[in-house]
């Protein structure tokens, strides 16, 4: 395999970079062997040259089984000409990415077929270009990984509709405001292209209930949009896992899913295992259509799914146990919904008893152990269940095994007009371990609709519903399951602003229960319909000479801090990444620092950094310091953002945005 970059121009006379791995024998402008070969398209604005490493494993699967792999950089970033986008997903993004397919369907080595595939933003954007009233005719397959359906609920900037703030929030903007490697040259025009081009954060702040720019890029509910084949992928360990059962169920075109023990990254590289060869049937996917190969795949179970087994609490787990179903189709037919009630005495019964109230007084800082989305591996939870209402079966007689979307129904007021409710689903060990299952949330504005929310009226009882994040677990016999009730998942989501306390009502002819996707039978007897499927091991990773990379930018250090004199509760995480090109040693570093006192929710503050020195081969060095306070009061944010670019150790340039925005239900 070789790589080539060539450029794509626009209708306006702009030109998209493009990097074309091609097998050997196979030049960009000459023809393929008869027939032609199909083109996989992966279309990000994470800077093609910089992550070529990366590329070049992904795509190695494909071309040496008959495909040429493309990797665009989205208009603005990376090598690519104009003016950075001013939000993720953009019409602008979107419009010239038909006439990236269009352009690669006519290249004289192409069959006239497309497909696009990505995980994260590449998924995204797949799902995007499969939904468009103008998806082009070459496009005719797609595969997402660990990517959403829904953009307001499920991403990370609203998680279950309340605001988050992530580490992306600094990542992104840093890294869109680089200028195109290896010169990395910072002539006026280019800087004024990106470097001062608004944060996307801002404008997400801007958008904080369900509207029209979040509905535009998703595909729920209306799933008969989806016009193209679909290969999805999701991870227990991510926070973009519920869209593969929802697009099994709903869509119209054929839609195969993946769901492992994985979190974001793809199957044949994640941390915990078990590390798959999904390529190996992704290249299935795309023979059967793209090259038009009649090899049944569309005809097969519809959902890969691993049920977990019961596993320890903790953060550095490796591997995952479980097994591999193969399930026809979603929902399975099998399941049952079994319901389980908070009972007076805080037990967790499949009988609701007598009926009584239970009181929680809000703790802003509490939750942290549920992590920072619903998803990565986290610790013991007792923690957490300290400051929540907890209700607890007794020890199981025999296995519980489930799959699917638990549901929570609560019958709950609060002596506030804003407060969120979150549940956690647990099991708990016989030493008192306690492994989180499935975590979810509502804010409460939200329990009628999400684009027209209204605050709570308090004394009132309202009958709450929503569903816990795709989950499979089996609870063994002797363990016990445990629910736990809270407002607060601290730093996870941003705190509401007023003290206040929790009535849950329980038992009786109380709305309160735990509705949960139960597959019948211990250990897994009586699943009719289901077989075992054991996947290949991974190839080994190629590389590319020049290129190294001493790790991705991940949260490598908490830490939690409480001062319990003030009630003050800091949490701290900061990650690094050190990466070599053939032109330049690329350094960064980002932190965020979120600070909350429990007497005053209000006044919740995050504090962001992100750092990345270049030193280019022939001596020059850059630094991009870029550095985020959000601070809020009752009713609103307060934003400043600042951006400076050093050159050889003075400040060239300098950008600053200042703002309040007003707290619109969050």
């Amino acid at each position: 395999m070789h790589v080539e970059e060539r450029w794509i121009e626009m209708p306006d006379g702009l030109r998209l970079a493009a990097d074309l791995f091609l097998p050997d024998g196979v030049s960009p402008d000459g023809e393929a062997p008869p027939g032609g070969l199909p083109a996989v398209l992966e279309y990000l604005p994470y800077r093609k040259d910089d992550g070529r490493l990366r590329t070049w494993d992904l795509f190695s699967y494909v071309v040496e089984r008959g495909y040429v792999g493309a990797r665009v950089d989205v208009r603005g970033t990376g090598r690519s000409d104009g003016v950075l986008p001013d939000r993720e997903y953009s019409e602008q993004e979107q419009e010239d990415a038909e006439v990236v397919i269009d352009w690669l369907s006519r290249r004289p080595w192409c069959n006239g077929s497309v497909g696009m595939w990505g995980i994260s933003w590449g998924g995204f954007n797949s799902i995007h270009m499969a939904m468009r009233e103008t998806t082009p005719q070459a496009l005719k397959a797609i595969v997402a990984c660990m990517a959403t359906d829904d953009l307001f609920h499920d991403d990370i900037h609203y998680i279950d509709g309340m605001m988050h703030l992530d580490e992306y929030a600094v990542m992104v903007d840093l890294l869109n405001t680089m200028p195109p490697a290896p010169d990395f040259e910072l002539g006026e025009e280019t800087l004024r292209a990106r470097f001062d081009q608004p944060p996307w954060l801002l404008t997400w702040l801007r958008h904080q209930r369900l509207d029209e720019f979040w509905e535009r890029g998703s595909l729920r509910p209306r799933y008969e949009r989806l016009h193209v084949p679909s290969y999805v992928i999701g991870g227990y360990f991510d926070g973009y896992r519920d869209s593969v059962a929802r697009m099994i169920e709903h869509a119209d075109v054929p839609v195969r899913g993946l769901m492992g023990p994985w979190n974001h990254s793809w199957p044949h590289d994640a941390v915990p295992g078990p590390e798959v060869e999904w390529r190996a049937d992704v290249v299935r996917w795309f023979d059967r259509f793209l090259k038009d190969v009649p090899n049944g795949i569309e005809d097969e179970p519809a959902f890969t799914v691993f049920l977990r087994d019961s596993y320890p609490p903790g953060t550095a787990l490796t591997t995952i146990p479980g097994k591999w179903l193969s399930e026809d189709t979603w929902p399975v037919a099998r399941l049952e919904h079994r319901v389980f009630h908070p009972t007076a005495d805080r037990a967790l019964s499949p009988s609701a008893g007598a009926a009584a109230t239970h009181l929680l007084a809000y703790v802003p800082s509490a939750g942290t152990n549920a992590g920072m989305w619903w998803g990565e591996l986290t610790p013991d939870q007792r923690p957490a269940d300290a400051f929540s209402l907890v209700y607890e079966t007794g020890p199981l007689a025999e296995p519980l095994q489930i799959l699917g979307f638990p549901l929570v129904e609560l019958a709950a007021s609060v002596d506030a007009p804003s407060a969120q409710f979150f549940a956690r689903l647990c099991d708990v060990a016989p030493d008192g371990s306690t492994t989180l299952v499935a975590g979810g949330g509502l804010n409460g504005a939200h329990r009628e609709s999400e684009s027209e929310p209204r605050p709570l009226e308090p004394g009132v009882t309202y009958d709450l519903s929503f569903e816990l994040h795709f989950t499979s677990y089996v609870f063994p016999a002797g363990h016990r399951m445990r629910l736990g009730i809270s407002n607060s998942t601290f730093p996870m989501i941003w705190p509401t602003p007023y003290p206040m306390t929790l009535s849950l009502a329980v038992g009786g002819e109380a709305a309160t229960r735990l509705v949960l996707p139960v597959l019948p039978g211990p250990d897994g007897e009586g699943r009719s319909g289901s077989r075992e499927v054991e996947l290949p091991p991974a190839s080994g990773t190629v590389g590319i000479d020049g290129f190294e990379n001493d790790g991705y930018m991940l949260p490598l250090t908490w830490t939690l801090q409480r001062d319990e004199a003030d009630g003050v509760t800091t949490v701290r995480w900061e990650g690094n990444e050190s990466a070599t090109y053939p032109w330049a040693v690329v350094e960064g570093m980002e932190s965020l620092e979120y600070t909350v006192a429990d007497d005053d929710p209000a006044h919740a503050r995050a504090r962001g950094e992100a750092r990345t020195d270049v030193v280019t081969s022939s001596g020059r060095k850059i630094t991009f310091r870029h550095d985020l306070t959000i601070e809020g009061d009752e009713e609103s944010f307060a934003f400043d953002y600042r951006r400076q670019l050093y050159e050889g150790g003075e400040l060239v340039r300098e950008r600053r945005w200042e703002e309040r925005l007003p707290r619109d239900h969050q």
